[in-house]
């Protein structure tokens, strides 16, 4: 059995949520989870069909993207999943897809406004949309460029990868991360929900403003803040 075997099978497990919650057509999406002990994650293979992917097709490799174990090729966004596990030391799983709503904002080049409680529960920002990349970085090294871009924007915009665990990248679409895999999965389907929201409230009034200040703080930080009481709590 693999050294890997239960890296692989968490990996696995937070793939087969893509197609059962609706985020992906075909091969459209992937997701990694790391282990930092032993300093490489897990990723699924690019090209695989969900359908016929197995526990034992997933690919694991290190920081610098080169393969560790796997008979099969990596995901082609495997070189930005690993800027982020460089990057953010803390996060524990990332997913991108190409689910709808969120590739129409990522495509339009805006950012997701704020406009109500359901997005301040997850977040209290708008959901950022970096910039496309220029000829240069495309033609540089695509990949690892996209990792640079979403550092960029959430330097930019001085946002908190703690706060806001999503991002877009214009003309692509979302990545979202979490404390594992399983939580960058649900951040993903959050992500596509309130982008739906906010496409349809925008079609109902397009004069809609962002929700006020002390209702959107109020949301977040009783889930998220210090004195959070939303839940069972452990």
């Amino acid at each position: 059995m693999s050294t890997y075997q239960s890296l692989k099978e968490e990996c696995y497990e937070a793939n087969m949520l893509l197609p059962k919650l609706g985020l992906v057509l075909f091969t459209f999406g992937n997701v990694s989870t790391v282990d930092r002990a032993k300093a490489v994650f897990a990723i699924k293979p690019s090209g695989v069909p969900y359908e016929i992917l197995k526990a034992e097709d997933i690919v694991i490799v290190d920081y610098d993207a080169r393969l560790v174990e796997g008979k099969l090729r990596p995901s082609s966004d495997t070189k930005t999943h690993a800027q982020l596990y460089k990057k953010w030391d803390d996060i524990g799983g990332i997913t991108h897809t190409h689910s709808t709503y969120a590739v129409a904002w990522a495509q339009a080049g805006l950012d997701i406004p704020i406009f109500g409680t359901t997005h301040a529960d997850h977040t209290h920002q708008d959901i950022p949309c970096a910039p496309v990349l220029t000829d240069e970085m495309i033609e540089r090294d695509y990949e690892f460029e996209t990792g640079n871009q979403i550092f960029d924007v959430f330097k930019i915009k001085g946002l908190s990868h703690h706060e806001v665990e999503m991002v877009l990248l214009q003309n692509h679409g979302p990545f979202t991360w979490g404390k594992n895999a399983e939580k960058s999965v649900y951040n993903a389907a959050v992500l596509e929900e309130v982008a739906r929201m906010a496409m349809l409230t925008l079609q109902i009034n397009p004069d809609t403003p962002r929700i006020k200040d002390t209702l959107r703080m109020k949301h977040y930080e009783r889930k998220h803040g210090k004195n959070a009481y939303y839940g069972q709590g452990c």
